[in-house]
């Protein structure tokens, strides 16, 4: 009869460390259509807006932005990018994401501006929009600047809003550090 409870105390334990957040996972795709392989995260990290609104379990009115690396590898020829998507709420209208200094990226070491950029033209997108209504937009990214985003225990967007010059911020609904890291190891760009 003691061996029935150590059993089932293990179970528990097992179960509870399974139900810890991992980190979202990478994911590695050739495209058939360019014969490019793309490497992104399974899912993007999710940004609130308002973190208030959205964990009073008031969503209709929260403002989501999300983000995800990628990885363009065209026979040896890499390059890479920040995928980024504004889904608004009711009450948000933030600026076209392609203008001139619209998204800024704050990380521990201070604010990273972002320039956009035209990704490779492949057959499926490695994210896909969150809402139909949002904006979507590319961004120059970099070795170096991944591991900076990685490394970073602040991790905020903050966008221009539409016709003003106030700005908005977003922070990450869950810890970033961990999947960012766990993307640059799968993309050979960190020796962790």
């Amino acid at each position: 009869m003691i061996r029935l409870p150590l059993v089932c105390a293990a179970g528990v334990l097992a179960l509870l460390v399974g139900c810890a957040a991992p980190a979202i996972k990478p994911a590695e795709n050739l495209d058939e259509t360019s014969g490019m392989t793309v490497g992104a995260l399974q899912e993007p990290l999710e940004f609130v807006q308002n973190w208030k609104h959205a964990a009073l379990g008031n969503a209709k009115r929260a403002s989501f932005a999300y983000l995800g690396p990628i990885e363009w590898d065209r026979m040896g020829d890499i390059s890479y990018s920040l995928w980024i998507h504004v889904a608004p709420g009711n009450d948000l209208q933030v600026g076209s994401l392609r203008a001139h200094g619209a998204v800024t990226l704050y990380l521990d070491d201070g604010p990273l501006p972002l320039v956009t950029v035209e990704p490779p033209v492949v057959g499926h997108d490695p994210y896909q929009p969150v809402v139909s209504w949002g904006q979507t937009a590319y961004f120059a990214l970099d070795p170096a600047m991944l591991k900076r985003m990685a490394a970073s225990r602040k991790l905020v967007l903050e966008f221009k809003l539409d016709a003003k010059d106030s700005k908005v911020a977003f922070f990450p609904s869950q810890a970033t550090g961990a999947t960012l890291t766990e993307f640059a190891r799968s993309r050979g760009i960190t020796d962790d």
